[in-house]
């Protein structure tokens, strides 16, 4: 499915990052390495590299992927591009000054075991940042995200998952999306930015 939506012409999503980390990317210690879960084309990798951090982009489309490292050329920074399935991508330990979630929407047992995986990936001090459709999405008016509600995510479970991280901000809001084609309208989200204990 995705390699299929990401050879359409133009970019899916856009080619603006996600504003909800644009408004908090600021946290993540300068200059830092940051790891981007289900990148797809690249949007938020690249406007990241543009400040100056040093990003890896992961997705399981090669061809996402290879439009990610076009954005990247046109606007002049590099990334770093890995082509896996994040049920097989091994996130390290304490290796990262951030890592970012945009509407990685997966089963549930999956993504449990990923966000245990972000805890002990975190360098202390570190910093995670997560946007995902939640349940109440399925009632909303806008377009995006899964029609599935077990992939969706609540606050209630991620705080769950994330046990060893301190919530900076949690909660679940609804707005206004306009990414691409396929994000778009009135939509209900939960929205994280959490730290790794020191």
């Amino acid at each position: 499915m995705w390699d299929q939506r990401y050879a359409e012409e133009g970019f899916a999503y856009g080619t603006e990052p996600n504003a909800f980390l644009q408004s908090e990317y600021g946290r993540i210690p300068s200059g830092g390495r940051v790891l981007c879960l289900a990148e797809g084309e690249g949007r938020n990798a690249v406007f990241l590299a543009r400040q100056g951090y040093l990003v890896t982009a992961v997705d399981q489309s090669s061809v996402g992927l290879r439009k990610a490292q076009s954005l990247a050329a046109d606007q002049g920074v590099e990334i770093e591009t890995v082509v896996a399935d994040l049920a097989d991508y091994d996130l390290g330990r304490e290796a990262w000054d951030g890592i970012v979630s945009i509407s990685a929407h997966m089963p549930p047992s999956l993504r449990k075991q990923l966000h245990a995986q972000v805890v002990l990936a975190l360098k202390p001090a570190g910093i995670f940042i997560l946007e995902a459709y939640t349940p109440r999405h399925l009632e909303m008016a806008g377009i995006g995200g899964p029609s599935d509600r077990s992939l969706m995510m609540s606050l209630d479970e991620l705080r769950g998952e994330l046990s060893g991280l301190d919530f900076l901000i949690g909660q679940e809001v609804e707005r206004y999306i306009s990414e691409g084609r396929y994000h778009q309208g009135e939509s209900a989200v939960v929205e994280i930015v959490a730290r790794k204990r020191p």
